[in-house]
């Protein structure tokens, strides 16, 4: 009998004496069961735990007509979902589907998420809430075969089941809780659209119509439009509407009048006390299921309107998704094509533009990928290492903006204000004369800074974003020649330009990024015909690593280590190497069978083929074993490492079988007129071992300048064939090689971007008055006062006084941005200065040398630069080491020497001197003129 009963209620829910039969579950009267089927995923998963997930049939617990929590317009949920979440049924769904040939099934109900952590378009689910998710509705299997592949999802809170009324065909609004409570839900803007006339008394109505909703536990009430018309316009509603006025405009006003007559039906809404526990909660939902709140027939009329309605929506929500897509490409094509514009126009009016008055907007932005970005420790501090960008106003002609990362202090903007008011006392040679250049330079930090914490935003996106400080900008540039010079280029920095309507002298952030990678440098290589390393590169797979290492190592069995760089890594983050011949077993076979066929009969032996499946069969277990990455905190096993590599790709490189190894950098400049200019060059220092640069000694006195400006120039006409504009510098490596003892030279590296060297070597140049020779390796500068004086003795009474030039000559200076301690943070800079100060740490203005600090944020104040001139590179290194030595000794405590690389850094330059005191002796014993002149 009871289930007969059971079976009236489904087929006719709509029948009241069918439901006569339901008891209270206290009662003991057993609820139908309906078969519960696996929940679909949803897009937008909500927890137990989250106070934020809604149901648009139940209010939720924290939210009521009072709350102070209002939501905001970007938690409500936006397109189809919301729609269908808010009971509006489209008129795009009048069409009925056909019946479904099999018997139907149950199908989740959609969730509807108030959040948007995650885009909810058209997908099906079991809504869920903190009150509980609700069961599945019969549908068509037309309907479930779209959500036969997908997951099952559960709610982790607890599994209250409620079922939910579909409301007939209508063109009426419906109204839940949630459509009551915020005014900017799909709902209300309906009913808004309808009465936008009387809107003002409308929402006096709907707001006591949601309380009695909420009350009484009713989820859904569908509003008769035009008797809601009809009641805000002729009721004033200076007090609330009665219960009669809201019932009256209630098409299912029948059953929504009983509900609050029916026993301890009262205590049911949000604040009764059968709510307020899970259990109780569980009782309220299931009575208001008894009370009839019931599902349509299964495989009716309105269930298939009711898909119908949401598949419309899903299509009209894919379509502004769409179009969203296509206003954002369109942006990004316009800001292109601006780009290239104003790239010609550059070009045609740079000779001019170079010459006369103009501004230069500096952008130190680093708009590597946003995976890489995210494993750039202290990405803000990264981006402000180079505020030797602020020495071009060294050309009287030129004006600086500098966007930093950091919100600076007034003492450190008052820093760089006397730092750069030091170039007039370094042309005299007197302290008095120092200028106040604030008008010739801007520091402005973009507003949104901190707006965007966990986005790992380069510095142009965040600027593009600081509305602010682009208004400002567009003062500053009103009637004058101006364009930027950015870092790593990004899409966003084309956006910034075409905001600001000034050129990039930069290449198209396309171009920048596939020729940036490791394997787009060998390309460059390749094409300008310059030594590189043995190796291969655009290396994707497992199996295509261990083929092309096997053989590399048989083809070059001198080389011992093998290095393993990832594409898109940067400063040797993305580095591994390992020693494969010291590890290899098979290696000392191999050579015997090299010496014992010769040469010339080896490379076509059998033996060579077994050698090759020898080292291919060794290989796998020995890197997995031996492999040591730069940075092990990252890739604490070769497997952890391998998984980066192949999924962005890499390139495979010998390192140099020499024990004498030095890597240099030369930075250039491809101007918009496509000249070439070389504009620095240096020695690497290497604090934090040999695959990573720590800092470099200006200019290079490694390899012959002829050799390395010959070298430059192949790399920077293929670069310009290939698009390549603006400001970059290319690595190479120098060495002796052990069987002809005669020097190599290998390209190694290519960025496409403004480096750190460059900006230091801004700063040098402004600080000694002088400029870089990069062809022939040398800074010349102006002489300090003591030897100017000393020539002018030593020439009196040999020759007349003449206008000629004031004598120079060549300096040199070690220089790092990469300098880190953490007992800086323990010292103002203020106290730093005055210590080295009385330790004789500082720069004579009048002999031009000495050693300049580059101070880059105080506010954890771990990090800093620092710049050491003089004549003689021995003598500077010494100067740079002791300067370490001191700062150290005085910020740490005895028992807390903090985290520092000072220690690596003196380390690496006793390692230095050591080297440069055996070629000093070497080459006062052979060609004793070419030491003199070392001297000189």
């Amino acid at each position: 009998q009871q289930v007969e009963m059971d079976f009236k209620v489904m087929l006719d829910p709509e029948n009241v004496d069918n439901k006569a039969g339901l008891k209270h579950p206290n009662d003991e009267t057993r609820l139908p069961l309906i078969a519960k089927k696996k929940s679909a995923p949803v897009c937008s998963e909500k927890t137990g735990k989250d106070p934020t997930a809604t149901s648009p049939w139940a209010l939720p617990a924290f939210l009521s007509l009072g709350s102070p929590l209002a939501l905001l317009e970007e938690d409500t949920p936006k397109g189809a979902l919301s729609l269908s979440g808010q009971r509006l049924v489209l008129p795009a769904a009048q069409r009925a589907l056909p019946a479904p040939p099999a018997v139907p099934r149950a199908a989740p109900f959609p969730q509807f998420p108030r959040q948007h952590k995650k885009s909810a378009l058209a997908s099906y689910g079991t809504y869920s809430s903190s009150k509980g998710s609700i069961p599945s509705l019969p549908s068509s299997n037309s309907v479930v075969s779209t959500r036969k592949s997908r997951p099952e999802w559960r709610c982790p809170a607890q599994q209250l089941e409620s079922e939910v009324h579909i409301p007939p065909q209508t063109q009426d609004p419906c109204l839940d809780q949630d459509s009551a409570v915020h005014q900017k839900a799909p709902g209300v803007l309906a009913l808004q659209h309808l009465h936008h006339s009387s809107w003002g008394s409308t929402v006096g109505f709907l707001e006591p119509t949601e309380k009695l909703l909420k009350d009484h536990s009713v989820p859904l009430a569908t509003i008769n439009s035009r008797k809601l018309a009809q009641i805000t316009s002729d009721l004033d509603f200076e007090e609330d509407p009665t219960k009669s006025d809201i019932l009256s405009v209630m098409k299912n006003q029948s059953a929504v009048a009983k509900i609050p007559n029916r026993a301890g039906q009262s205590c049911r809404g949000q604040g009764g006390s059968t709510g307020a526990a899970a259990g109780g909660h569980r009782g309220g939902q299931q009575q208001q299921w008894a009370a009839g709140v019931t599902s349509p027939v299964p495989g009716s009329g309105q269930q298939q309107q009711w898909a119908a309605g949401v598949i419309s929506s899903s299509w009209r929500s894919w379509n502004h998704l769409a179009r969203l897509r296509n206003a954002l490409r369109a942006a990004r094509h316009r800001h292109l094509e601006n780009f290239c514009s104003r790239a010609k126009h550059l070009a045609a009016n740079w000779n001019r533009i170079r010459t006369s008055r103009r501004t230069i907007i500096h952008i130190p932005s680093l708009g590597y990928s946003q995976h890489i970005r995210e494993h750039i420790p202290d990405l803000a501090l990264q981006q402000n290492l180079q505020m030797g960008r602020l020495c071009d106003i060294l050309d009287a002609n030129v004006d600086v903006i500098y966007i930093c990362p950091l919100a600076l202090s007034e003492e450190l903007l008052q820093y760089y204000h006397k730092l750069l008011g030091l170039q007039a006392a370094v042309r005299s040679g007197n302290p008095e004369d120092m200028a106040d250049l604030q008008d010739r330079f801007k520091i402005l930090t973009p507003e949104a800074i901190n707006s965007f914490p966990e986005h790992h935003m380069c510095l142009a996106t965040v600027l593009k974003y600081s509305p602010r400080t682009l208004q400002k900008l567009q003062v500053l540039l009103q009637g004058r020649d101006a364009y930027m010079v950015g870092g790593v280029p990004h899409l966003d920095d084309l956006a910034v330009a075409d905001q600001l309507q000034v050129p990039l002298l930069g290449s198209e952030p396309a171009v920048a990024q596939l020729y940036s990678t490791k394997s787009g440098s060998k390309r460059i290589f390749a094409s300008a015909g310059v030594p590189t390393p043995p190796g291969e590169w655009n290396i994707h797979s497992r199996e295509q690593l261990l083929r092309a290492l096997s053989q590399l190592v048989l083809d070059n069995l001198e080389v011992q280590r093998w290095l393993f760089k990832v594409d898109d890594e940067h400063a040797g983050d993305g580095t591994a190497f390992c020693d494969v011949t010291a590890h290899l077993e098979c290696y000392p076979w191999i050579r015997r069978e090299q010496q014992g066929h010769g040469p010339g009969v080896w490379s076509g032996s059998r033996a060579r083929e077994l050698a090759l499946v020898k080292i291919s069969q060794e290989l796998p277990g020995l890197l997995a074993q031996h492999v040591q990455p730069v940075n092990e905190k990252r890739f604490p096993t070769w497997e952890k490492f391998l998984q980066t590599f192949l999924t962005q790709g890499g390139v495979i490189e010998a390192f140099p079988c020499s024990g004498s190894v030095t890597n240099l950098t030369v930075d250039l400049l491809i101007e918009p007129t496509g000249e070439l200019t070389l504009l620095a060059s240096g020695d690497q220092l290497h604090a934090e071992g040999p695959l990573r640069s720590s800092g470099t000694t200006i200019p290079q006195r490694s390899v012959a300048p002829e050799v390395l400006q010959a070298l430059c120039l192949k790399i920077g006409e293929a670069c310009k064939s290939k698009g390549v504009l603006g400001y970059f510098s290319v690595d190479f490596v120098a060495f002796t090689h052990p069987q002809t003892g005669e020097q190599q030279v290998w390209a190694t590296d290519l960025d496409l971007c403004y480096s750190d060297q460059l900006a230091l070597s801004q700063l040098l140049v402004y600080l000694t008055d002088g400029n870089v020779d990069c062809g022939s390796s040398v800074l010349q500068a102006p002489l300090g006062a003591k030897e100017s004086q000393s020539q002018r003795v030593q020439h009196k009474g040999t020759r007349p006084v003449s206008s000629d030039p004031a004598p120079s000559s060549p300096w040199c200076a070690v220089a790092s941005s990469q300098l880190r301690h953490s007992s800086l943070s323990g010292i103002s800079y203020s106290l730093l200065l005055h210590t080295c100060k009385a330790h004789g740490i500082g720069f004579d203005l009048q002999e031009k040398q000495g050693t300049v600090f580059v101070l880059y944020e105080d506010q954890k104040r771990h990090s800093l630069g620092m710049i050491t001139i003089g004549e003689d590179l021995q003598g500077v290194l010494l100067t740079f080491a002791r300067n370490l030595f001191i700062i150290h000794q005085e910020i740490s405590a005895l028992n807390m020497q903090g985290e520092t690389n000072f220690k690596m850094a003196i380390r690496d330059i006793e390692a230095i001197l050591g080297v440069t005191a055996e070629n000093k002796l070497r080459l006062e014993e052979e060609q004793p003129w070419e030491a003199d002149a070392v001297k000189e």
